[in-house]
């Protein structure tokens, strides 16, 4: 039985590895198998885009798994602990981010029959704009992907004793090898499996706290006498980190960005046999959103309930705020063998997901975008091998990225701000071309340099100068119930999750604009980037001639994309997508968040009187 004090939590023994090594072996054989069935991978369409043949089902299990990374699993419940339930109100987010990502964005894609998100740059602007976007993309899913692996298992080996660079190693090893191999198809599949698994973990926490604590109303009411069912905020104040605005109004642009134009999300859900069936895969995929908001949300507010009286964070007992779940998995399910094991799978599952998603991605846009396009002559067998040497290429990168963030802690801090920031002028670029037919090259090109200075000013700002306590809001956490005193000041903005103990950025004086401008929620850089992108971008394409332009149809959203919605009654043709071979290749995937980008990887400060977070 747990004491709520966390004294004699239990360290891994040999059924958490056996539970933890079946997990990885189990997607191994999954990659295998999708090597070989059907025929194998024989295009480079088969590999990259499952053959265009995915249904609904699979394709929404596999974006939840990659939107539910380790940070989600480790992260978000300590979010909840530090800050309470307010994190509920990205369910709408979800919602409206699902809405203009189905109606807006994949009508355009899908009908095109592209492979890279990018070739539409080339296809409605020029391919300078598709390769700037390209390479932005690579350079930061290599960044992103190293401390997606490294990160959780810096925080599980702290905790738990499990072998860090053995995990790193194993994990990078395994997704490298099913992506290799068994390409889409392996990806979508392994994430059906993964989503499982890491819905299994959360489920063993959730139930073992009910059961330690008497039953959910203890764990309710703890949470309420604790402040922690703070649902409604609507303070409009955009400097405070989390009100309802902040959430739903700059979670809806900044996820919009990962949703709706990232190539690791895209690539999966325009892979479906029809538009009807990707459409679906999405409206899907938001109920998995929900579940795992629910168990996630649930799980902080447990953690709270059981370590109310003895925060293990203050009192020493874990060095960061992301090592709090598996400390509660080791306090409570100790007396379980293979369980602890189970939820470290769970959260080994969120990685290898997030990053079998990014190697496929990776692969795709080189492929499409500096392969194709100029060397026109290779047959479909050699891009098909083309496309597995990447997949080995970037997967052994991605490795040795994870090394390297052992090594550079703050500056993958700041590098990790710098996603959040791309999202959001490459959302506003991608708006500009579907939905404004007045944009022209050069407005487009204008109005995402704007917003990628605006976001990148205010960005690396608030990581050098990060918001005050009072804007953050943390709630209290009490230590009268430990034998420890507590440490001095805990209170500071929220570390980002997983990555606090990456790093330690001495205090430094603020200026005038630190508790101003720097001070934004980090939820609104994306907006502001999307903003001034559009506006920029109309301004400048009205002033240079944007009106006089003759811009085909089939690269704007129209009204028949709207109305085909209402044409379910009749029975749905097989969509003929045309691929467009005959334009000089397409455009280069922009660095789009990150897939698995987490609110919570995005923002977070965390302190000892020292910042360590991530502001993005």
């Amino acid at each position: 039985m747990a004491t709520g004090t966390g004294t004699g939590t239990g360290r891994f023994v040999v059924w958490d590895y056996v539970v933890f090594g079946a997990m990885l072996l189990i997607s191994a054989v999954i990659g295998v198998y999708y090597a070989f069935a059907g025929g194998g991978q024989k295009t480079s369409k088969d590999f990259l885009m499952g053959g265009r043949s995915m249904s609904a089902l699979p394709v929404a299990l596999s974006l939840t798994a990659s939107f539910m990374s380790a940070v989600t699993v480790l992260g978000t419940p300590a979010e909840v602990y530090r800050f309470g339930a307010v994190f509920c109100v990205f369910a709408i987010t979800y919602l409206l981010v699902v809405l203009a990502s189905a109606e807006i964005f994949l009508p355009v894609f899908y009908r095109l029959g592209i492979t890279s998100t990018y070739e539409y740059l080339e296809l409605r602007f020029n391919k300078y704009l598709r390769l700037c976007g390209t390479v932005l993309f690579i350079i930061q899913t290599i960044l992103y992907t190293g401390i997606v692996i490294y990160a959780p298992a810096l925080a599980l080996n702290q905790v738990t004793g499990f072998d860090l660079w053995g995990a790193v190693v194993a994990t990078g090893v395994v997704c490298t090898f099913y992506c290799t191999l068994g390409g889409l198809k392996a990806v979508v599949w392994t994430d059906v499996f993964q989503v499982g698994i890491m819905v299994a973990g959360f489920s063993s926490v959730i139930i073992r706290s009910v059961v330690v604590q008497g039953g959910i109303q203890r764990i309710l009411n703890d949470s309420y006498d604790g402040g922690r069912l703070n649902f409604w905020d609507f303070n409009p104040n955009p400097l405070q980190r989390h009100t309802f605005w902040t959430i739903v109004i700059g979670g809806t642009f900044t996820w919009t960005g990962i949703y709706g134009v990232n190539q690791a999300q895209v690539q999966r859900y325009i892979a479906c046999k029809t538009r009807f069936q990707a459409k679906l895969s999405l409206y899907i995929n938001l109920v998995g959103l929900w579940a795992i908001l629910t168990c996630a949300v649930f799980s902080g507010l447990a953690l709270y309930s059981i370590y109310k009286d003895c925060d293990p964070w203050t009192a020493k007992k874990v060095s960061a705020p992301d090592q709090l779940m598996p400390y509660l998995v080791l306090d409570i399910l100790r007396d379980f063998p293979g369980v602890p094991g189970l939820f470290v799978a769970s959260a080994y599952s969120g990685t290898l997901s997030t990053v079998s998603s990014s190697i496929n991605a990776l692969a795709a846009v080189t492929v499409e975008d500096l392969v194709k396009p100029y060397f026109r002559t290779l047959s479909e067998q050699k891009l098909s091998w083309i496309s597995k040497g990447m997949s080995l290429f970037y997967g052994g990168l991605c490795i040795a990225m994870a090394a390297l963030a052992s090594l550079m802690g703050g500056l993958l801090q700041a590098a990790l701000s710098i996603f959040g920031m791309v999202g959001g002028p490459l959302l506003g670029l991608f708006s500009l071309g579907i939905l404004c037919p007045i944009t022209n090259p050069l407005g487009a090109f204008v109005g995402l340099l704007s917003g990628f200075v605006v976001s990148l000013w205010v960005g690396i700002g608030a990581q050098i100068y990060p918001p005050l306590p009072e804007r953050t809001m943390p709630l209290k956490l009490r230590t009268i119930g430990c034998e420890t005193e507590p440490l001095g000041n805990w209170t500071a903005t929220m570390a980002m999750p997983i990555l606090t103990t990456l790093s330690h950025a001495p205090v430094i004086e603020r200026p005038v604009l630190a508790d101003h401008w720097y001070s934004l929620s980090y939820l609104y850089f994306s907006t502001l980037g999307t903003l001034v992108t559009i506006a920029v971008g109309i301004i400048v394409s009205l002033l240079s001639g944007g009106r006089k332009q003759n811009i085909d149809r089939k690269f704007l959203l129209t009204k028949e994309d709207f109305l085909s919605n209402f044409a379910f009654s009749k029975p749905e043709k097989k969509e003929k997508v045309e691929v467009l071979n005959w334009k000089l290749h397409n455009l280069a995937d922009e660095g789009i968040d990150n897939l698995a980008f987490n609110h919570i990887e995005m923002n977070f400060t965390d302190n000892k009187e020292k910042v360590n977070g991530i502001h993005i």
